[in-house]
């Protein structure tokens, strides 16, 4: 019998706790480890419609890329936004837990299936973790057959879940994109190791107007590189969750799923016009 203990062991090895940054929040946040698990749910956020999602799919393990409580909470009161997830979890026989930045750094994780996805071949992460050899890091490096940053973006576009905001880009739309850095999640704290990367673009979520705005303008004082590619932070840490729940599948005598929702906040978009580059 597999219990919620075993599972989250697994995860825990394959996804380091140690790899996690200093504030995060990974491991079991609901359920007692002594619960059997006969079927587990993947998913990004564990959102209270992605929580139904698992209840109905019959799970008695939800595994979602960000922590349930990754922030303080006073209250898990039903009435609250964290109490009714807690609860209807506790309700339905659900356990939850988060493997984030761990799974973010590790080998074959959220970096490395972004990069996949996008025909990246990979050199090394962006951001070495400490102590540990190539490719456990922060974020990807490597290359792509060349093509314009317009056709790139394109392409990444093609390559993520389709959101709202789609993709942007900032640089020459003719320009030539090479090398690669990519980073799931939110990522302009690490704009600077991107430019020291000396890569043509760099691919990442959130990219905030003042860090960006300054990014470029100090690219526009050497050769206009790197560019920058900004995504939906759900599309870019989507990615990693099939193979993840068939290696669970694989290393268990359980049944997987992965969410079909899109969790991503935003859910209309309306263009700029007239819009001139």
């Amino acid at each position: 019998m597999t219990t919620v203990a075993d599972v989250v062991a697994w995860v825990e090895k394959r996804f380091p706790p140690e790899l996690a940054e200093e504030w995060d929040a990974p491991g079991l946040a609901v359920g007692h480890p002594a619960q059997p698990v006969a079927h587990v749910h993947f998913a990004v956020d564990p959102t209270l419609a992605v929580i139904r999602e698992a209840i109905d799919a019959g799970a008695d393990l939800l595994i979602t890329h960000h922590p349930l409580l990754l922030r303080g909470v006073t209250s898990v009161a039903a009435d609250t936004v964290k109490g009714a997830a807690v609860h209807a979890l506790v309700e339905g026989g659900c356990a939850q837990m988060a493997a984030h930045t761990n799974a973010d750094a590790a080998a074959t994780g959220v970096a490395d299936a972004l990069a996949v996805a996008l025909g990246v071949s990979v050199d090394g992460p962006l951001v070495p973790a400490p102590g540990h050899s190539s490719p456990v890091g922060g974020g990807r490096v490597g290359t792509i057959k060349p093509t314009s940053l317009t056709r790139f973006a394109a392409d990444v576009a093609s390559a993520l879940p389709a959101t709202a905001a789609g993709v942007l880009y900032a640089g020459d739309p003719d320009g030539i994109v090479a090398t690669v850095a990519v980073l799931g999640g939110s990522g302009d704290a690490y704009l600077d190791d991107a430019a020291a990367a000396s890569v043509d673009a760099y691919v990442t979520a959130d990219l905030r107007h003042h860090p960006a705005s300054e990014a470029r303008e100090a690219a526009m004082l050497r050769d206009g590189k790197p560019y920058l590619v900004s995504v939906s932070h759900f599309a870019s840490e989507s990615l990693w969750l099939a193979a993840a729940a068939a290696e669970v599948a694989s290393a268990f005598s359980v049944t997987t799923s992965v969410s079909t929702l899109n969790t991503d906040p935003w859910t209309g978009r309306v263009p700029s016009s007239p819009f001139k580059e």
